[in-house]
């Protein structure tokens, strides 16, 4: 049970000696006073964004032995060592957007993947109009990758360059004046792989924010048709794997029944390695427990509100072995 995943993942002894390292009391409580515990906990000592995006996010100054712990905390909870796909065979494989240097790799980790399982569907590559930095447009002409400013368009010309492909067959979406309110979706056919849709989503909240991972999940399920029992594999990095995963179980597996497997890139293998790597430090660590904190809040608040005299739904698997779900 989804559940029981998150019990074990919060209530581990890595995280309950990391809140000590930090000066912390464990929450009291059921699992929910537990997670907001947590969460109001992890604000307080783990938010190094402050509503910032990620790069803009500070580097706190820890001590050897806490830095230490950190890194073997991540390792334990499941943020560290990437994990080979549970199956060989998938309905959709989904590709998670993120900074310049992420576009590239996951692209090309994706592209890795098909040699090694079937996918029946589509390739699907989610992003938002977030404009790329000047630090991102370096990496891609670094790399030799032109073309665009948003994250969208980082991805795009990474799926062009990675399956050989140069024109969309299918170009749809709507500028609605605002990249808040704004989506696009562009389908490529490659010769000898499922077709690779690359897709913006809008806001859900265009008056707060852009789009987020979960905007991005539940509007491509919406194109894609999703049915029950899809088993869905989905790709990130290894450190975004509890918090995306979880995101993915409460925006895809919870309303369509479809199965989620989550992997991160394996930074050794020959695709990704000539790509750009981000440095990451105990600070990123510890800000992405963090969010993993929140995503399993989230869903248990979720699975809450419709568990009530009936069963959670029991569809959800993870092929790391640190985050909720897995069977």
């Amino acid at each position: 049970m989804i559940t029981d995943g998150i019990a074990d993942w919060v209530g581990s002894a890595p995280l309950r000696e990391l809140v000590a390292r930090f000066g912390g009391r464990w929450p009291g409580g059921d699992l929910a006073a537990v997670l907001a515990g947590l969460d109001e906990f992890s604000a307080r000592h783990w938010d190094f964004r402050a509503g910032r995006e990620r790069p803009e996010a500070r580097e706190p100054d820890l001590d050897p032995a806490t830095a230490a712990q950190v890194r073997a905390a991540a390792s334990t909870l499941g943020l560290v060592r990437p994990q080979p796909p549970a199956r060989t065979r998938y309905a959709h494989l989904v590709v998670l957007g993120g900074l310049a240097h992420a576009c590239l790799r996951r692209v090309a980790y994706a592209a890795h993947l098909l040699s090694t399982v079937e996918v029946t569907g589509e390739v699907a590559v989610l992003g938002s109009y977030r404009p790329l930095s000047e630090a991102e447009l370096r990496t891609l002409a670094d790399a030799g990758v032109s073309g665009g400013e948003t994250e969208v368009e980082a991805l795009d010309a990474a799926v062009r360059r990675t399956f050989g492909v140069t024109v969309p067959d299918d170009d749809d979406g709507l500028d609605a004046g605002h990249p808040h309110h704004s989506w696009s979706s562009r389908t490529y056919r490659p010769d000898g792989t499922p077709p690779v849709r690359v897709l913006a989503a809008p806001s859900s909240e265009p008056e707060r924010r852009r789009a987020h991972t979960a905007d991005t999940q539940r509007f491509w399920a919406g194109h894609a048709r999703l049915a029950p029992g899809e088993p869905v594999l989905l790709v990130t990095a290894p450190i975004y794997v509890p918090f995306q995963h979880c995101d993915a179980l409460r925006t895809l597996a919870v309303p369509y029944g479809c199965e989620i497997d989550t992997v991160g890139v394996d930074p050794a293998l020959p695709d990704v390695t000539r790509l750009p790597e981000p440095t990451l430090t105990p600070g990123r660590y510890l800000q992405e427990i963090r969010s993993a904190i929140r995503s399993m809040r989230n869903l248990h608040t979720t699975l809450a509100g419709i568990t009530t005299g009936r069963r959670e739904h029991p569809v959800t698997r993870t092929s790391n072995n640190r985050a909720p779900g897995r069977p």
